[in-house]
């Protein structure tokens, strides 16, 4: 039988005289914790005496999907700390539903139940690291930033996670366990594991959220308000934080890899390359505000292929996020408003150092990499890679940052080629809901004698609000723009995009909790033009809205109109084939009566089910032809947990364009994704992953004639664009384990295969193939 609440509460938690409550309603959220010669078992049970001590955290409030209302299930959050460690009890209430908890591997716990520690150790209100766990006490963690962007006034209604690096992983011990009355969970976070103000004492900044699965609700310890355009600005905070010992801090982690790699050879056999190595990570923290970081030979051989992208109607390159660890660790330090810094860019690192922390009010960042030659547009030289980031605090919520990057290549004199960009830019918070943010961008490169310069810029002005929000940003990249270190797939534009958005909440206990709709008026121009103010090259109105419903379920409506005038310099190497002769080609005019509607469901977080699915048909521009086409697209996820150790996730991609004018294919995109995991123990799991990337094109034809059209190749001569297919598949097996971040024994195998008909599995034949294993440990000091 299910006790009433508040007796749970009187059980449960035996308060004493000694411990003081902070409630949150009550805006009690300057908070003393004592500071104790203890220690506590991190077993997930709160019985030790320190406990009783403890300051208290209760009065939680919901955030999502409505702000302002009392969380409807009780959560107590009990805090102290010793010389060397803070300590954190969870105790979850959940009178209403069932707790939702898997034994899932680090970072993986977003289905399930879980309670958010925010900790912004600076009270800088910029920065806040996160400490998350679920009820059996599995750990995800990462480093949650304010002005990350948005879309007009407030990124949507959803968003595990949000705005949140998972990446970083920090050493923390943390033990949970299921009760009758919700769940319980310990946690002790060294000082070591962290960076803080060299101050005595402290003030750390502070909020606690907890997600519950049954309901979709979020609820915050600070009566955190939408209406607000910084969600760390409106923490709490830890007080009176004294005598903190850190102690040395050094980490040394050695590793070694072996690979054999597989791949036909030329006499129609298969061949294996073994490819031993070894290499280590260095850490040192200087201070108790920064940290240097060395590698040598990283490896990267634990990271998993990224998932595939539909690319047969894209003209730019497709955005991949980083995954490899050195160049994860502190790497929100480098964000720049126009992605200016992509350390993708270092492709084949030897070697690296890092600088990352705070001195004062200023963030500093500094990387330094050497890349392999293949990297090199010779062959023959190491590429060296240098990016600084600083940023300096301004007020409670502003700020001024400066971003400056260089690659180089050719070495004992001049460098052969170079490529430097420069940036400022600047974000002012104003009347609590409003910020301007502003970038001014220059680029410098040269090579073969030859130098070109270029500049960007971007002007953004948002507004927070809790009913109604707006983005509205305006962007101008020069042709001759080069970011050789940062992602800027398209230069040679001017953009203007305006966001309106509007909130409307449902009464408590309503089936429609929150409506949000987004209004978005878009246009590209060429970036001379821009001043011009004549009809743009791109156009489009697009509304979204999104309809949250008690229990957790999502529905998502997008219609969207376009106009699209072909960029006559994307088909300057296009020319006809009239059967007896090569001419050139003619770029059709404005395409005018482009449309779509998309159809998106989100099912709530059922017990051992989660999916996702969306449909959307249209007329679209069909850029490589160039020509409409009809449009037809599919996606759908779900995620299955039929134990607590087993997960299996599943993704679908359908892509369909058909020529509007005799309706046959253009081109098609299938792409399914399966990822299977047993999590044996914490430390331990086994993963599959098996992708099917089938894209094809029809060969290209002129619009205008139906001739076949011709692109030049490097040395200028003309060849068809004739159909292209690719039928490739990918199967990625793992064993791992890992007690801890840095302590790691990988054994794995990977396939790539292909087959000239899609899905049909009956001449599949294997491209290459690789077998790896890794050992790791981690020396702390």
């Amino acid at each position: 039988m299910r006790l009433p609440n508040i007796a749970v509460l009187l059980i449960a938690t035996p308060l004493t005289a000694q411990q003081p409550v902070h409630h949150g309603r009550a805006r009690a959220l300057a908070v003393t914790p004592p500071r104790l010669v203890a220690q506590a078992t991190i077993d997930g049970a709160l019985d030790e005496p320190a406990w009783r001590d403890a300051a208290l955290l209760t009065g939680f409030t919901q955030y999502r999907p409505v702000d302002g209302r009392p969380a409807e299930d009780s959560t107590e959050v009990l805090v102290w700390y010793a010389p060397d460690a803070i300590y954190f009890g969870i105790r979850a209430y959940e009178p209403h539903g069932a707790v939702r908890a898997t034994l899932a591997d680090r970072d993986k716990i977003d289905n399930d139940d879980y309670v958010q520690l925010l900790l912004d150790t600076f009270d800088d209100r910029r920065h806040a690291y996160v400490i998350s766990v679920n009820p059996l006490g599995v750990q995800a963690d990462g480093i949650r930033s304010e002005g990350g962007g948005g879309a007009a006034g407030g990124r949507g209604a959803g968003g595990r996670f949000e705005n949140v690096d998972m990446n970083p992983d920090l050493q923390y011990e943390s033990k949970g366990r299921v009760t009758p009355w919700g769940y319980e969970v310990e946690v002790r976070l060294p000082f070591k594991s962290i960076s803080y103000q060299s101050a005595d004492p402290q003030r750390w900044a502070i909020n606690v959220i907890r997600k519950v699965q049954h309901s979709g609700y979020e609820d915050s310890w600070v009566p955190a308000q939408r209406a607000n355009a910084s969600f760390l600005a409106q923490s709490g905070t830890l007080e009176r934080l004294t005598d903190l010992h850190r102690g040395l801090v050094l980490e040394l982690n050695p590793f070694t890899t072996g690979r054999l790699d597989g791949a036909p050879d030329s006499t129609g056999g298969w061949s294996y390359d073994a490819t031993p190595e070894v290499g280590f990570n260095l850490s040192w923290g200087i201070t108790t505000t920064l940290s240097l970081d060395g590698t040598v030979n990283p490896d990267f051989s634990q990271v998993e292929a990224d998932v595939a992208q539909v690319t047969v109607n894209e003209r730019f390159a497709v955005f991949f996020p980083e995954k490899r660890p050195f160049f994860l660790e502190g790497i929100e330090q480098f964000n720049t408003p126009n992605s200016l810094i992509y350390t993708r860019r270092v492709s084949q690192p030897i070697a690296g150092v890092k600088l990352t922390g705070k001195v004062g009010r200023t963030n500093l960042a500094l990387l330094s990499a050497v890349d392999d030659r293949a990297a090199s547009t010779s062959g023959d030289d190491y590429p060296v890679v240098s990016a600084l980031r600083v940023r300096h605090d301004v007020g409670a919520a502003s700020g001024v940052g400066l971003a400056f990057t260089d690659r180089e290549e050719g070495g004992g004199g001049p460098p052969a080629t170079y490529n430097r960009v420069g940036s400022l830019d600047v974000r002012i918070v104003h009347g609590r809901m409003y910020y301007l943010e502003a970038q001014l961008a220059g680029s410098w490169s040269g090579g073969g004698g030859e130098s070109r310069n270029g500049t960007l810029w971007e002007l953004t002005w948002d507004r927070t609000g809790r009913n109604w929000g707006f983005h509205y940003t305006l962007q101008g990249i020069h042709p001759d723009f080069q970011a050789d270190v940062g992602f800027v797939p398209r230069t040679d534009v001017a953009n203007a995009r305006f966001s309106n958005r509007l909130t409307a909440y449902g009464d408590s206990g309503a089936a429609l909790e929150n409506w949000t709709g987004f209004w978005t008026v878009s246009g590209t121009w060429p970036y001379f033009e821009a001043d011009d103010f004549g009809a743009p090259l791109e156009a489009g109105i697009e509304h979204r809205s999104t309809f949250q419903f008690r229990g957790g379920w999502e529905i998502q409506l997008a219609p969207e109109w376009a106009s699209v005038e072909f960029d006559t310099t994307f088909y300057r190497d296009y020319a006809v084939d009239t059967g007896t002769d090569t001419v050139g080609f003619t770029v059709p005019g404005r395409e005018n009566g482009l449309w779509g509607v998309e159809l998106g469901v989100e099912t709530p977080q059922f017990n051992s089910v989660t999916a996702s699915a969306g449909v959307g048909l249209g007329r679209t521009a069909a850029f490589f032809e160039p020509a409409p086409a009809r449009t037809v697209t599919a996606r759908a996820s779900v995620e299955w947990r039929p134990t607590d150790h087993l997960r299996v996730s599943a993704q679908y991609s359908y892509l369909a364009l058909n020529r509007v004018r005799d309706d046959t294919r253009l081109s098609t995109a299938h792409i399914p994704r399966i990822r299977i995991e047993y999590q044996l123990a914490r430390p331990i799991f086994l993963r599959f992953i098996g992708q099917y990337d089938a894209q094809e094109r029809d060969a290209l034809r002129d619009p205008l004639t139906d001739r076949p059209i011709l692109l030049a190749d490097v040395d200028g001569f003309y060849r068809p664009a004739a159909a292209q297919a690719d039928n490739d598949l990918r199967l990625d097996w793992l064993f791992s384990y890992r007690p801890n971040p840095g302590t790691v024994a990988y054994l794995g195998y990977g396939a790539g295969l292909t087959e000239d008909d899609a899905f049909a599995f009956r001449r599949v034949r294997r491209v290459n193939d690789g077998f790896f294993v890794k050992l790791s440990y981690l020396f702390r000091v």
